[in-house]
């Protein structure tokens, strides 16, 4: 494989007329004024560095998933078209804040002929915030074989949605111990681009793994206030393998299993099908899940990915 220079790609065009709003971080733009294309429309700031928006969430802090997409989307900017995203592997460094835009620093590892890499380091003014690597993989002919079968569960269509914000679709179809389904979706317009399209699922996939982490724990609550306040919890890395085409902004069948409670840590996996029963990803997180010493409020606690 040649390990030579590639030349700076185009970056892809922005499909979304809404105006460019990376500069806005006074902590007024809230996640329900914002649409995920401008999430992610990153500003170029000097060689392989680019701007993301921060909006409120309810909950306070940034969603996990908005910065690993932000992350990859940046990642992506640098890397030609015909290669595309097959894994990324991240790590939360410390929670990240509405007050202010997000920095990705954007590294090139390695230009091969086959597969290209790419770290990407998420900064605010308190340091850095995740830090994430992506492989990118140009297509080739190859068998395409799929052992595993979608669960026979009954479809979203009169489910309660618990996602938020205008922006994320999640209804849970069961919960048990150490195991969790839910279909999921962006609920909004998803563009065609390929690369967005892994973007904005990778978005998508950070509200799945921790409800399966939290139904194997010894303690069980039923309000979403009750959880916040009992238990601190966090997603400490998460990772997407993806494996087939997929389009986040129709209905797709997360099924995922806690493999382990210990030192606080959950480990979960899940699997993630579309309609038609194709395995499109897998995704894999470790989840830090603290019982409280004193109450906590509300509005803080598993980021919006409780069931």
């Amino acid at each position: 494989m040649s390990t030579n220079p590639m030349p700076e790609p185009a970056a892809s065009e922005n499909p979304s007329p809404e105006p460019v709003i990376a500069g806005r971080g006074d902590g007024q733009l809230r996640i329900d004024d914002v649409s995920i294309l401008q999430l992610m429309t990153l500003e170029p700031h000097g060689p392989d560095t680019y701007v993301g928006i921060a909006p409120r969430y309810n909950w306070g802090r940034l969603f996990g998933g908005q910065v690993v997409a932000q992350a990859l989307r940046a990642a992506q900017l640098t890397v030609p078209p015909d290669h595309e995203v097959h894994s990324l592997h991240s790590y939360f460094i410390r929670g990240g804040t509405h007050q202010e835009p997000v920095r990705f620093e954007v590294d090139r590892i390695r230009n091969g002929r086959s597969f290209i890499t790419r770290r990407v380091v998420a900064r605010q003014s308190n340091g850095a915030i995740l830090n994430l690597e992506a492989s990118f993989q140009l297509a080739e002919e190859a068998p395409d074989v799929q052992p595993l079968t979608m669960p026979d569960v009954a479809g979203p269509d009169g489910l309660e949605d618990v996602g938020w914000g205008g922006m994320l679709g999640r209804r849970i179809v069961d919960q048990s111990f150490g195991h969790a389904t839910m279909w999921i979706r962006l609920e909004q317009e998803v563009p065609t681009d390929p690369a967005l399209r892994n973007a904005i699922f990778a978005f998508i996939s950070d509200s799945v793994p921790t409800t399966a982490v939290r139904a194997t724990h010894p303690v069980q609550l039923e309000s979403r206030n009750q959880i916040h306040s009992h238990f601190m919890g966090a997603s400490l890395d998460h990772n997407v393998y993806f494996h087939r085409p997929v389009h986040p902004g129709e209905w797709l069948l997360a099924d995922v299993v806690c493999h382990g409670l210990v030192g606080a840590r959950g480990l979960s996996v899940g699997n993630v099908f579309d309609r038609l029963g194709t395995h499109v990803a897998t995704v894999v997180q470790e989840v830090l899940l603290r019982e409280r010493r004193k109450p906590g409020r509300g509005s803080e606690g598993l980021g919006g990915k409780e069931g």
